[in-house]
């Protein structure tokens, strides 16, 4: 049965308060944000603003749970079938988180529901499941000695994430964290606070204690600041800009040290070989990398590498998946290009397409705000030729669903102008050649390599990148090195 959405929107009930030691509350100022939609430009509530005195209120919280173990000390199976219980109550109220992310950011209400929610579920339980399948060790030590290497939660950690991925980005942190035994302060982005604060009802309604997860909606240079100057968080998580990565560095040596994993967007590479194996399937992964999410994801294709002796026919069968796209209703099961997050942002990317037509880069497709008369935030499917690697189109994150095409003669030119940018998140090589693709890959400076693909992986392997793309990465078991400490005890045993 066809699923009305805009009536489930009315019918929506928004959460408005911020989540502090197990259950909801005003901001203590008694300040309020907008909750403005992206597809209509309407404010459909007002939150809670946090700023310091509210996030030292739920460090209070989280530090009385870490110290009294009611979190960490649990038996790991318990533990692990309380965040089972959590993934539950979420996959229970899949389609309203949906809704949430879809109202909140503008993003296709399809997508939100088949890729950000059930992704955050599935991270969820993966990272239960590891919770009793983590083992420590034992060093190879003399016989009259005992050397034990334990992992230890580190401690009160501060989760700080972006708009794009409201509920995916959070439940990279949440579940990691949470898994190794730590408390954690939630602080979504003021342009998307809603699904975090319906998810930390969500846990409690799962079983997690009171105190171990709080969550502060704010803006970023309140309660986003006051998070980074916390002298009793241990560790920072963060997803979003590199100049915010910078400043929560720059927190983190005004206050405690405190440990700071950072992912930071990027710029990156999608490199089209001659021998491409599939022209048809590279167009579509091209268009693809730029265009879900309307553009707005850091490891976008933004830049399309295209070798010379092959540009004519593959821009044919670029530009013909590229005519259709189009921006269209979020709420519309059918849409795939929704809203840009914010008429700020919108207009930051607009202002990028000038900048481009400025420098002498050859506008083939879109360019213009569209669907102005919805009130909402759209911009077209952007396609940029004629593109030099120092243009500022080429070099900085526009975020938005704009395109660079470059091209070159030889795959050690292509390989220049890929690892040419401050950032290094992801890249691609579409290649017949096992030799081209595993050259490319070890010379490529980004922290993901796609081969004959785009954005493709799962749970197992790490997210994160090189250079100012950041530090750390998210998912996998390794994930969970943000959020530990390793202490050795070393026992010295009877003669």
């Amino acid at each position: 049965m066809r699923i009305d959405w805009h009536a489930k929107a009315r019918d929506l009930a928004l959460p408005r308060q911020a989540f502090i030691d197990g259950r909801y509350v005003d901001a203590i100022s008694g300040a309020t944000m907008p909750c403005i939609s992206p597809i209509d430009g309407r404010i459909i509530a007002t939150v809670a603003s946090c700023d310091s005195a509210d996030v030292d209120a739920a460090v209070r919280s989280a530090r009385s749970a870490f110290e009294d173990g009611r979190w960490r000390n649990q038996n790991p199976a318990e533990r692990k079938r309380v965040l089972l219980a959590v993934a539950d109550q979420m996959e229970a109220h899949a389609e309203e988180l949906a809704l949430m992310e879809t109202l909140d950011m503008g993003k296709p209400i399809s997508d939100a529901l088949s890729i950000d929610v059930a992704s955050s579920i599935a991270t969820l339980r993966w990272f239960a499941e590891c919770i009793d399948k983590v083992y420590d060790e034992i060093a190879p030590t003399p016989q009259n000695s005992l050397a034990l290497i334990t992992r230890e939660p580190v401690g009160v950690v501060g989760a700080v994430v972006p708009w794009n991925f409201p509920l995916m980005m959070a439940m990279w942190k949440l579940a990691p964290a949470l898994a190794a035994g730590n408390s954690v302060i939630l602080k979504p982005a003021e342009q998307s606070p809603l699904s975090a604060l319906r998810l930390a009802g969500l846990f409690a309604e799962g079983g997690l204690p009171g105190g171990v997860l709080n969550v502060v909606p704010g803006l970023g240079p309140t309660a986003g600041k006051a998070i980074g100057l916390h002298m009793d968080i241990d560790a920072v998580g963060f997803t979003g800009s590199t100049e915010v990565g910078r400043l929560f560095l720059q927190y983190s040596g005004q206050s405690n040290m405190k440990r700071v994993g950072l992912e930071c967007g990027g710029k990156s590479p999608h490199i089209i070989h001659a021998d491409c194996p599939d022209l048809d399937r590279a167009a579509q992964a091209a268009n693809s990398a730029i265009f879900f999410n309307q553009g707005e994801i850091c490891n976008a294709g933004s830049r399309l590498l295209v070798d010379r002796r092959i540009a004519e026919p593959f821009m044919e069968k670029l530009m013909q998946v590229a005519r259709t796209k189009a921006a269209g209703d979020p709420l519309d099961p059918a849409t795939s290009i929704g809203a840009l997050v914010e008429e700020r942002h919108m207009q930051r990317v607009l202002d990028y397409i000038q900048i481009g037509k400025g420098e002498g880069a050859k506008l083939l497709l879109g360019g213009q705000r569209t669907r102005s008369n919805s009130g909402g935030f759209y911009v077209e499917p952007t396609i940029f030729d004629a593109v030099t690697p120092r243009m500022t189109i080429a070099q900085e994150e526009i975020f938005g669903p704009v395109l660079s095409v470059l091209y070159f003669d030889t795959p050690e030119q292509a390989l220049q102008i890929a690892n040419d940018t401050m950032y290094g998140l992801a890249a691609a090589v579409w290649t017949g050649s096992i030799d081209t693709a595993i050259r490319s890959s070890r010379a490529l400076r980004a922290g993901m390599v796609y081969v004959n693909c785009y954005d493709v992986d799962d749970l197992t392997v790490p997210f994160g990148g090189f250079k100012q793309s950041g530090m750390g990465r998210d998912k996998s078991l390794h994930a969970l090195e943000k959020y530990t400490e390793l202490k050795t005890t070393w026992i010295a045993l009877s003669p």
